[in-house]
């Protein structure tokens, strides 16, 4: 059997604030962004640049339970690690387009890491792996 991470929802207030941040300035690629009449919603799909399966499915909140989960969906604990092939460039580029990093970079055994918000307060980690 052969499986992979498809999708990850994370639910935002906006589209277009959400696909503005995403593409703009963490630099993914607009996937899809269709109207589904029947549900009076849009089906969004953002995914970083230059390979791996998952995508993130920007779902707009539809209703209270849903808005108050917007920028913490995992209780204060980082939501996604978004791999790259070199940090101290995505960390320069990131600050630069004003990206809010909540931890400075360290380096680790397993990588150099650090811990940045998107527009609404979910946390990432922005990660170069160890080549071991």
């Amino acid at each position: 059997m052969k499986q992979s991470l498809a999708l990850i929802t994370l639910v935002v207030s906006n589209y277009d604030d959400a696909i503005a941040f995403y593409t703009d300035v963490l630099g993914f690629d607009l996937i899809d962004d269709t109207y589904q009449p029947e549900q009076d919603k849009r089906w969004v799909v953002v995914k970083p640049k230059g390979g791996g399966d998952a995508s993130v499915l920007l779902a707009k909140a539809s209703n209270a339970e849903q808005s108050d989960r917007v920028g913490d969906q995992t209780g204060g604990r980082v939501a996604l690690f978004l791999q790259t092939d070199n940090f101290e460039r995505d960390y320069a580029a990131y600050q630069s387009k004003g990206v809010k990093f909540v931890r400075a970079p360290k380096t680790e055994p397993y990588g150099t890491v650090a811990v940045f918000a998107d527009l609404y307060g979910n946390l990432w980690d922005l990660i170069e792996f160890s080549k071991a």
